[in-house]
C-alpha cells in the first residue's frame, strides 16, 4: 500500500493550532483542535530575529525547526512565517493568531493545508522538561537471548523451511460480469483446494471482504473503513447457492467472514476438494474507498477490481486458520494457486489484469495487436490503444455487445483486474536476467486516462508511467529476478494499492511522487507477492521491506541513471522513500522514532494511521538500512536478504525465519538488534564523555544514553591534519555502560574527536557528539 505519512502528508493530516499572550515571543503549550476536539499537543516556540522557532507535536511524533521566520504584530494580533524544516528544507507556513492574556488561538498553514491551534504561555524550562526523553532503558538486556518460537520440522533453526513444510494449495477458476449501468458484478468462482497440512479439514474459512462496505461491518464500527463509499442495501456480498462437491451447503456468515462444513473432511497430505460460489456485489463508489472501487472521468468510469471474489482463508503451521476480520486497516494473508479468469465487460472498455491474457486477438484490432508485439520489443513507450483511439470506434474491435477476456496466472496468491473505456495504453519490455543466465521479457504496461496525462515536461505525469515501471522491475530484480510475465500501472481514485503484477495508483500522481508511487507498488511484488508474508499480522514485513528496497530504487533512478536530463536528476533525496531514510532525518523527524506507544511488532489493525506509517515503513525500513550500512557492511546484509527471499519465494515467512535467516547467513548474533529495534522502543543517543591524554595515548571515552546500542567509530584529529579512526563493536557495551578507546599520539597534539563521522547512525542528539581536548 502507498505510504501516506512523508512529512507533507502527515501535516496534511494534522491540524496546527496558535495563541500568545501582550507579545507572541516566547514558548506555548498547545493543543491540536480538530472539530472542536484537541486531538494532539506539542509546544510552539515564537521567535524574532535570526533565532529559528520550534513546532512539535507529541502523538505525531514531529519536531520541526520553524527557520527564516518574521514576526509582525498588531494590537493582539500577530502573524509569524517563515519555513518549516524538518532535517531540511521543507514547505512555507504561516500563523496568523490573537492574545487574549496567557492564552493564544491561531490558524496555520503548512503549505496548502490548513489548521488551527490553542494554547497557553509556558517557560522554556517547563518545556524542556516536558520534551526530555524518558531515562535509557537498561543495555545489558539487549544482549540477553531473543525468545522465538521453538523450531520444528516446519521451520528450522536455520531460517529455512523445515523438511517437512508444508502448504495449502488454492486453484481458482472465476468467470465475472461488470455491468456498468448499475456497477454491478456478477459472478462464479470454483475453488480447487489442496489440504497440503498433516491433518483432515472438517470445514473451510473464506474471506468476503466486500462486507466491509456494509453499514453494520465490523470496520464500519472501529472506523477503519474509510470516509465517502457509497452505502445502499446492495453493499457487500449477496450469495447464490454454494455447492462442494456437487452437493449443496449452507454458509455460515459473520461480517467479513464465511464458514463451510464440508460434507465429508478434506484428507490431510494431499486430499482436495471443489467448492462452487455464486456471488454478486455493486462496486463502491468514492474518493476514498479502500483499496478498490471506481472513478468517474470525462472518457467514462475506471473500475479498480480487488477483493471481487470470495477468497479462502489461509491454513498454516502457526495459527491453523487465519480467519482475522477484515478491518480495512490491516491487509492480506492469502495461498499462492493457479487462476483461469474469464472477464466479461462492454465491448467499449479496455482491461487490464493479473496475469497472462490468452486471447490477444479477440479484443484488440489488428493495429494494436501489432503495436502490443512492437511493445513487447522495446525499451521506449509504445502505444498501443492511442489517446486518439479513445473513445472512438478504432479503439475497440467491437462497438456493441460485450467481450470477454481471458486470463492466466500461475502460482500467485491473488488476482486484480482494471477496465475503463478511458484508457489509454501503453507498454515497453524490461529484460529481466535469471540466475539460469535466462532473461525474463516483462511486459511494462500502464492504462490511464486523459487526465492522468501532464502537458509540463518538467512536471511529467502517466505518460511516463510505463518509463517508471520498467525501472522499478528491473532495479528491484537486483534482490530477486521478477519471475512473472506482466508488471502494470492503473491510474485510479486510490492513493496506491498492489496486487500480482498490478497495482492501483492516484490518476492525480506527478513526478517524484508518480515514481515514487509506482515503484513503491511495484516493489510489493517482492513483499508480499513473492515472499508471501502474513500482513495483517506483520505489516513490517512487507511494508518495511519494500520501502527498504524502494530507496536503492529511488537512488538508482535519480542518482544514477544514465539520462541527465530526467527531471529530478541528482535529487533521489527529495523521494520520502530517499530523504526519511537519512539517520539524521529519521532521528529529528520521528524524536524517539515515532513517539508511539507499540513496537514494530504490534499487529497492523492495532496501530493508527501515523504509528501504522511508521511501524509499518518506515521504522523496519531504517532497521534494514541500519543493517546494511552500520552492522553488517553491504556485502554481508546484501547476501543474507537475497536469501532470505530465496528460501521464502512462494511460501509464508513468519517473523523467526526472518531474524534466523539474517543471522544464518551473516554469522552474526543479531538479538541485541532485534529486541532493541523491532521489539522494544529505545532511542539510540551516544556521546563522547571525555577525551585527554595520557602517557603517550589519546584516551576518548564513549557512553549512551537512549538504551539502544549500535556498533559505531569515533574520528580522533590531530594538528597535523591527520586522522584516525577506533571502531566500537557493539559488545563493547554488553558488560559496561561506557567504553575507553585509545590511539597512540606518536608526537602529533590531539585535537579533537567525533562520534560516528559518517553519520551512519539515527542519533537523536549530535550536539554531544564532538568533542575538542580539555572540553566538559
Amino acid at each position: 500500500m502507498r505510504l501516506r505519512y512523508c512529512l507533507a502528508l502527515v501535516l496534511a493530516l494534522l491540524g496546527a493550532p496558535a495563541a500568545f499572550a501582550q507579545s507572541p515571543v516566547g514558548a506555548w503549550a498547545i493543543d491540536l483542535i480538530a472539530e472542536g476536539d484537541a486531538v494532539d499537543s506539542g509546544f510552539l516556540v515564537i521567535t524574532e530575529g535570526d533565532e529559528d522557532g520550534l513546532f512539535t507535536l507529541e502523538g505525531q511524533g514531529l519536531n520541526a525547526d520553524l527557520t527564516g521566520t518574521t514576526l509582525s504584530t498588531e494590537g493582539a494580533t500577530f502573524t509569524y512565517a517563515g519555513t518549516l524544516s524538518v532535517g531540511g528544507a521543507g514547505p512555507p507556513f504561516s500563523i496568523e493568531g490573537t492574545l487574549t492574556g496567557d492564552a493564544l488561538a491561531a490558524a496555520m498553514t503548512v503549505g496548502e493545508s490548513a489548521f488551527e491551534i490553542a494554547g497557553e504561555r509556558t517557560d522554556r524550562a517547563a518545556m524542556e522538561e516536558a520534551m526530555a526523553e524518558p531515562p535509557a532503558a537498561p543495555v545489558k538486556d539487549l544482549f540477553e537471548p531473543f525468545d522465538l518460537p521453538t523450531p520444528n520440522q516446519y521451520r528450522s533453526a536455520s531460517g529455512r523451511p523445515g523438511p517437512d513444510y508444508w502448504q495449502q494449495e488454492a486453484d481458482y477458476s472465476i468467470s465475472v460480469a461488470l455491468d456498468p449501468d448499475d456497477h454491478m458484478v456478477d459472478g462464479e468462482v470454483v475453488l480447487t483446494y489442496t489440504n497440503n497440512s498433516p491433518e483432515a479439514l472438517d470445514y473451510l474459512w473464506f474471506h468476503l471482504e466486500q462486507n466491509l462496505f456494509r453499514p453494520d461491518s465490523r470496520g464500519a464500527s472501529a472506523g477503519s473503513r474509510a470516509d465517502g463509499a457509497t452505502l445502499d442495501a446492495a453493499n457487500g456480498y449477496t450469495l447464490g447457492t454454494i455447492t462442494v462437491d456437487g452437493q449443496t451447503v449452507e454458509p455460515h456468515v459473520t461480517d467479513t467472514r464465511m464458514r463451510l462444513w464440508l460434507p465429508e473432511a478434506v484428507e490431510a497430505n494431499g486430499g482436495t476438494v471443489q467448492v462452487t460460489i455464486p456471488y454478486r456485489f455493486r462496486v463502491p463508489e468514492g474518493e476514498n474507498t479502500p483499496r478498490m472501487g471506481r472513478l468517474e472521468v470525462d472518457g467514462g468510469t475506471i473500475y479498480s477490481m480487488a477483493q471481487w471474489f470470495p477468497r479462502v482463508a489461509v491454513f498454516d503451521d502457526v495459527n491453523g486458520w487465519n480467519h482475522m476480520p477484515y478491518l480495512g486497516q490491516g491487509e492480506f494473508y492469502l495461498n499462492y494457486g493457479d487462476y483461469e479468469v474469464a472477464i466479461t465487460v462492454p465491448s467499449t472498455m479496455t482491461v487490464v489484469a493479473t496475469g497472462d491474457l490468452r486471447n490477444e486477438s479477440d479484443v484488440f484490432t489488428d493495429a494494436q495487436r501489432q503495436r502490443l508485439a512492437d511493445a513487447r520489443r522495446s525499451d521506449e513507450r509504445v502505444y498501443i490503444v492511442t489517446p486518439d483511439e479513445v473513445g472512438t470506434p478504432a479503439a475497440r474491435p467491437r462497438q456493441s455487445g460485450t467481450t470477454t477476456w481471458r486470463y492466466r496466472a500461475e502460482n500467485v496468491r491473488d488476482f486484480a483486474w482494471g477496465a475503463s473505456e478511458a484508457f489509454i495504453l501503453d507498454g515497453a519490455v524490461a529484460n529481466v536476467e535469471l540466475d539460469n543466465g535466462e532473461t525474463n521479457p516483462v511486459l511494462i504496461l500502464s492504462a490511464y486516462p486523459a487526465e492522468g496525462v501532464s502537458d509540463d515536461p518538467a512536471n511529467p505525469g502517466w505518460e511516463e508511467a510505463t518509463r517508471y515501471g520498467r525501472a522499478a522491475i528491473l532495479n528491484n530484480s537486483y534482490w530477486y529476478p521478477y519471475p512473472y510475465p506482466v508488471a502494470i500501472s492503473v491510474a485510479s481514485h486510490i492513493g496506491g494499492m498492489e496486487y500480482p503484477m498490478i497495482h492501483f495508483s492516484s490518476v492525480n500522481s506527478r513526478h517524484q511522487s508518480l515514481f515514487g508511487v509506482i515503484d513503491h507498488e511495484l516493489g510489493h511484488n517482492w513483499f508480499p507477492m513473492i515472499v508471501g508474508s502474513d500482513e495483517r499480522r506483520h505489516a513490517w514485513m512487507d511494508e518495511g521491506f519494500n520501502t527498504f528496497i524502494n530507496r536503492r530504487s529511488n537512488v538508482q533512478f535519480y542518482n544514477e541513471n544514465e539520462d541527465t536530463s530526467l527531471p529530478g536528476y541528482g535529487q533521489a533525496e527529495q523521494s520520502q522513500f530517499v530523504g526519511l531514510l537519512i539517520p539524521d532525518t529519521f532521528a529529528r523527524l520521528t524524536g524517539s522514532f515515532g513517539r508511539t506507544d507499540d513496537e514494530i511488532l504490534t499487529y497492523a489493525d492495532q496501530l493508527t494511521g501515523q504509528e501504522g506509517g511508521w511501524n509499518s515503513y518506515f521504522k523496519p525500513g531504517m532497521g534494514l538500512h541500519l543493517l546494511q550500512t552500520a552492522v553488517l557492511g553491504e556485502e554481508v546484509f546484501d547476501q543474507a536478504f537475497r536469501e532470505y527471499i530465496r528460501r521464502w519465494a512462494f511460501k509464508h515467512p513468519q517473523p523467526a525465519d526472518f531474524f534466523r535467516t539474517m543471522e544464518d547467513v551473516s554469522g552474526e548474533d543479531l538479538d541485541w538488534f532485534w529486541r532493541g529495534w523491532f521489539d522494544t522502543i529505545r532511542t539510540y543517543d551516544a556521546q563522547l564523555t571525555d577525551l585527554s591524554v595520557r602517557e603517550g595515548d589519546a584516551r576518548v571515552t564513549v557512553s549512551h544514553t537512549g538504551g539502544l546500542v549500535m556498533p559505531t567509530t569515533v574520528e580522533v584529529s590531530f594538528s597535523d591534519g591527520s586522522t584516525t579512526r577506533l571502531a566500537v563493536p557493539v559488545e563493547a557495551f554488553g558488560a559496561a555502560e561506557e567504553v575507553t578507546l585509545t590511539t597512540p599520539l606518536n608526537g602529533r597534539e590531539v585535537e579533537s574527536a567525533r562520534l560516528d563521522p559518517d553519520a551512519l547512525l539515527p542519533d537523536v542528539d549530535r550536539s554531544n557528539d564532538v568533542l575538542a581536548v580539555g572540553a566538559e
